[in-house]
């Protein structure tokens, strides 16, 4: 029966209490029943009349609780962004809106936008403003939270920096190592990996964070893939020769950048201005607040200054910078994907064919040969595309881990289940604590077990017709266990299941019937 099953999961619980072997338990309950006497209640088994402990004549009751314990199931899209802010602690925050995120750690950095100069003759020189923002944590909640996504943490690894190189890969694996204790989190993302702040290889950072999320098998990486001149080609090769080969399964790249439709949000205090004719620098506008409390900014300020002449300039600054819509990488809006498909259909469910919120356009068209490339490679590595659609916008349209060849762990859905269901059986083993490692509680285990896959079977997580086509659960002496391990205090179960995976390649064929003459 075993065969049929594609995944199989064995989770180790050690005992803290003392542990009885089989023949010394099997002979004190003998004793216990040789002694004790008992009438079950004929309505309930949960009331038993116990004689032996009387003193004097009378109906004695014991209660024994036949209820049998349940497996709560962990969330599943709950990310940690790990990057800079303007302030905050870096100790791990866990927030559920963008307000969150401005009363702790504040706003996005203004330094991205340079000095305007107006001419003599009235016209407008603007600075080169980056597509990209140099710290991009601001920008990558705000697609997050536009994609269905809710409940995150923020771990800010340090502030912003007029430093040229001030992302440090080191700062990040600090941010990295705090999570390590955390069991909230299950998706990780770096905003400022690919930053042109930082030059160290943002892989690097990756291949830490997929041994991690190997190691506790409760988390689950997205990476964002460098664009290299444009080239689809060039992108996914530098990024797969720089990934290794392990714990592949435990993350999933996403490809290319995504043309969005916000703005940089920008303080207007902190835009300068210079004002050629007059040789003068002032800001673009000061709010009526700290004009109030000194005078003397008003005519630092472009909009109030010589009883408001230049407001059109102002509007027309504005305007330049409203024109200038962010490219941002995909790994914050997949994450709000996730969540909203999780909430609505379940984690079983591929992450994909879904449409993207405030993306006006991939920055890189990626055609039906081209995305052939990204999805199958001779390494495996799969690389996710994102793809315009006419009629349907920019689609999310892959569904693979890295670990592309790899038959069991192939698909995003299946190793983010697996992690569900590893992560819930394991917590709710805990209450087994200080319990007989006996073949009473090995039934309760996989009665307990049993229940909580036959809800997902139910809920569409797992194939077959019937329960035992979709799961097994094992647990006991001479099954999962040896007499050494029970007198070691190990209780060992096995879990097979029969997960879901995406349709990924339909195939349509028809037969036209011709008439014969």
């Amino acid at each position: 029966m075993k065969n049929r099953f594609a995944l199989v999961l064995t989770l180790f619980f050690i005992f803290t209490s003392p542990i009885y072997s089989q023949v010394k338990n099997k002979r004190i309950k003998g004793k216990v029943i040789k002694e004790n006497k008992t009438i079950k209640d004929l309505d309930s088994n949960k009331t038993i009349i116990n004689r032996t402990k009387s003193t004097t004549p009378d109906v004695y009751v014991q209660e024994v609780s036949g209820v049998v314990p349940v497996v709560k199931e962990v969330k599943t899209a709950i990310p940690a962004f790990i990057g800079y802010t303007e302030k905050g602690s870096k100790k791990p925050t866990q927030i559920s809106s963008m307000q969150d995120y401005m009363n702790i750690f504040g706003g996005p950095s203004h330094d991205d936008i340079g000095e305007f100069v107006i001419e003599n003759d009235g016209s407008i020189t603007a600075p080169f403003i980056l597509n990209t923002p140099k710290y991009t944590m601001y920008y990558m909640l705000e697609m997050f939270f536009a994609n269905g996504g809710s409940d995150c943490f923020i771990v800010s690894v340090g502030n912003y920096s007029d430093d040229a190189y001030s992302v440090k890969n080191n700062e990040m694996l600090a941010g990295l190592e705090l999570l390590k204790n955390e069991d909230s989190p299950t998706l990780l993302l770096f905003p400022d990996a690919l930053s042109s702040k930082n030059r160290d290889e943002s892989t690097e950072l990756y291949k830490t964070a997929l041994r991690q999320s190997a190691e506790r098998k409760d988390r689950f990486l997205i990476c964002d893939v460098a664009e290299i001149d444009n080239d689809i080609s060039k992108s996914a090769e530098r990024f797969r020769t720089s990934m290794g080969t392990e714990n592949l399964e435990f993350g999933a790249a996403y490809f290319p950048n995504l043309e969005t439709t916000l703005n940089y949000v920008h303080a207007e205090d902190q835009i300068k201005v210079k004002l050629k004719e007059k040789a003068k620098t002032m800001v673009l506008r000061h709010t009526d607040n700290s004009i109030a409390k000194d005078a003397n900014k008003t005519e630092q300020s472009l909009y109030h200054a010589e009883n408001g002449i230049y407001k059109q300039l102002y509007t027309a600054i504005n305007n330049l910078i409203y024109a200038k819509k962010l490219v941002l990488p995909p790994s914050a809006a997949i994450a709000g994907v996730y969540a909203k498909i999780d909430a609505s259909k379940g984690v079983w469910k591929a992450p994909a064919n879904v449409s993207l919120n405030k993306v006006k356009a991939p920055k890189i068209d990626i055609n039906d040969n081209q995305q052939s490339q990204l999805t199958v490679s001779s390494g495996g590595k799969s690389i996710n595309a994102i793809r315009t659609f006419s009629g349907k916008g920019v689609m999310v349209w892959g569904a693979r881990t890295l670990a592309g060849n790899n038959n069991e762990w192939k698909y995003i859905s299946v190793r983010r289940l697996g992690n569900m269901i590893q992560e819930s059986v394991n917590n709710a083993l805990a209450q087994f604590a200080y319990e007989p490692n006996d073949a009473n509680t090995w039934n309760m285990v996989r009665q307990m077990t049993e229940n909580y896959l036959t809800t997902l079977w139910r809920a569409g997580a797992l194939n077959g017709s019937k329960p035992e086509q979709a799961f097994y659960v094992k647990v006991g002496l001479g099954q999962t266990m040896t007499e050494q391990d029970v007198l070691g205090g190990k209780m060992i179960v096995e879990i097979g299941i029969a997960p879901i995976k995406p349709a990924e390649f339909i195939v349509l064929k028809f037969t036209q019937k011709v008439r014969n003459n």
